[in-house]
């Protein structure tokens, strides 16, 4: 470990290590809740690839909450359709409008490029006053008696010590900051190799459309990247011994297989799936966030978006800590919550990534009769039934479920725990990022301003428009990264209080 006692040292309240997207949405985050932090990469400078594109229905309610997602729908393309095939054939139309309506202001596919996304947030954090600290590689992190000393190689090639209350590594796969604090990443390398190519001239798919075409040993996956032709193209070719996944041999497999072919590419590059999850994602006043903590397959296009969700959760729970609201038992809500979240990803992606690449000859017959015969029948059935909306929360990650400390085991609450459900115009008073207490149609048995005046919070009235979830009269404790914390009736308001860790509105 080097020695830093002469170099200079910079005081924060929290330093992160890594400025992708997960690194940069926790940073403005807290910035905009008034928390100083420190982020630092070893990179030259922002992420010019396009990599992770996709953004969900949920990641756009939190940058709207934020104020960006005007900026995000500026430059973004939106999907409404997905169509599944076998080789060089499609069979259905899924409609995903009509899976999310009613659910979300945002009930599409967005596909953004990576590099525009980490710019989009890196702007509004530079608006706040702060700025990235390129260049500054990691070399050591550990646990002082007022947080952590994080030790950075400055461009000049000196120490720089940053010393913080509390430290986030968002910093990748390899995660130093992980590695440094022994915590085990624990899970598989699958042997099949992806590979991903930004792709010019495009013919063979439906180019307005998300495509997943299976193969006997292959598949494909597509998304529409704004030009009519371009597209991202990800999927495995059959592994051949000693011969390497050149862009040549990708583009031969793809129009002998998937009928597939494209003229020229901005990018390609190829890799290795894993399926990983830290062991912890807290260690004292260290935490993991985004790939840092878990890994995963791209299947479902989720993984982005769980890295950018574990830095809001994060956020809003430092902030209550930092700030004097709660004790530092409210940062252990973190694992508690996001943990659970990663392992069911892993797990899910681990299983849809097994049948798509499977060799063996049932799940391959399987595959096949799946597209040919039952996604038809799919397509029309399941947009008009009523587990439509219950499969676009889970694709969007709009139904995730939090277990409170006080709710019952057994069955999961559709309420409290999960983010609050949209009911028209609810969503504007979160943009606040502070706790609130809502309540929906009449509140009978006391008035607005003794109900506020109790909890001494901000209390926002809506009448009823498009959920049933909400009963009139009841009160919903809401927290600042939106996500129900308690209901209680008027008469029982006081018992809020057990779900808010301090009296959060004295420390506003």
């Amino acid at each position: 470990m080097p020695n830093t006692d002469s170099a200079p040292v910079q005081t924060t309240d929290v330093a992160i290590v890594g400025a992708g997207p997960t690194g940069l949405m926790l940073a403005l985050c807290l910035a905009k809740q008034g928390v100083r932090s420190v982020v630092v990469d070893a990179k030259s400078g922002p992420t010019r690839e396009s990599r992770a594109i996709v953004l969900q229905a949920r990641t756009m309610e939190i940058l709207d909450q934020l104020g960006l997602v005007d900026a995000v729908l500026t430059e973004a393309t939106v999907t409404d359709t997905f169509r599944p095939g076998f080789e060089k054939h499609s069979y259905a139309r899924v409609d995903l409008r009509r899976l999310g309506r009613g659910l979300t202001p945002y009930p599409h596919l967005y596909v953004l490029e990576q590099s525009a996304t980490e710019r989009i947030l890196g702007d509004a954090l530079a608006a706040t006053g702060q700025h990235v600290l390129w260049q500054h590689p990691f070399e050591s992190l550990e646990r002082a008696e007022t947080g952590t000393h994080l030790a950075v190689r400055a461009p000049d090639g000196g120490l720089r010590t940053i010393a913080a209350r509390y430290c986030v590594g968002a910093d990748g796969s390899a995660s130093p900051v992980r590695k440094s604090m022994g915590i085990p990443f624990e899970g598989s390398t699958n042997a099949h190799e992806f590979f991903v190519v930004d792709a010019i001239g495009v013919a063979g798919l439906a180019l307005d459309s998300v495509n997943v075409r299976l193969g006997r040993h292959d598949f494909l996956l597509s998304f529409p990247m704004g030009s009519v032709d371009h597209e991202r193209l990800i999927g495995t070719i059959r592994p051949e011994q000693g011969v390497a996944l050149t862009e040549q041999r990708v583009r031969e497999q793809l129009e002998r297989t998937f009928g597939v072919s494209y003229s020229e590419s901005r990018w390609y590059s190829t890799y290795r799936v894993h399926h990983r999850v830290a062991q912890n994602f807290r260690s004292g006043p260290v935490f993991l966030a985004g790939d840092a903590a878990h890994v995963h397959s791209p299947v479902g296009a989720q993984g982005m978006n769980t890295g950018l969700q574990d830095a809001h959760n994060l956020a809003a729970a430092l902030t209550d800590v930092i700030r004097g609201a709660a004790s530092d038992d409210r940062l252990d809500r973190y694992e508690a919550e996001r943990r659970p979240v990663a392992r069911r990803l892993i797990s899910t992606t681990d299983s849809l990534f097994g049948f798509a690449t499977s060799e063996r000859r049932m799940p391959t017959l399987a595959r096949q009769a799946f597209v040919r015969f039952l996604a038809p029948f799919i397509a029309i059935v399941v947009p008009r039934s009523r587990r439509a909306s219950r499969l676009f929360g889970y694709l969007s990650q709009t139904r995730i479920h939090y277990r409170m400390p006080d709710e019952p085991h057994g069955r999961r609450d559709e309420v409290v725990g999960r983010r609050l459900a949209w009911n028209g115009d609810n969503f504007d008073s979160l943009r606040s990022l502070k706790w609130q207490v809502h309540s929906y149609g009449e509140v009978p048995e006391a008035s607005p301003a003794e109900i506020a005046a109790t909890l001494d919070l901000p209390l926002h009235r809506h009448p009823i428009l498009r959920n049933d979830l909400f009963q009139p009269g009841m009160l919903y404790l809401v927290r600042p990264d939106g996500f129900v914390a308690a209901t209680a009736p008027p008469q029982s308001v006081h018992t809020l209080y057990e779900s808010v860790p301090r009296k959060i509105s004295s420390s506003r």
